[in-house]
């Protein structure tokens, strides 16, 4: 399943837990499927945040993900 397919399950889980709600069988593929969402979603970012770089006044260039966490 595709990340599209995986989205549109999770809206179709949430109107349906909002008509008539969910068995527990949905619920547990509903929870499964934000996870997978979720970390998806991280790991993109955390991709990009990566790929970016910032010029110093300097002119020295220092990758973002180079940079200690506060």
């Amino acid at each position: 399943m595709n990340m599209e397919e995986r989205i549109r399950r999770i809206n179709e889980l949430y109107h349906k837990s909002q008509a008539e709600g969910l068995t527990e069988t949905e619920k547990q593929e509903q929870a499964a499927l934000r996870r997978e969402y979720v970390e998806s979603v991280r790991t993109n970012l955390k991709a990009q945040l990566d790929s970016i770089s910032i010029e110093r006044p300097d002119g020295s260039i220092e990758k973002l993900s180079k940079k200690k966490k506060r």
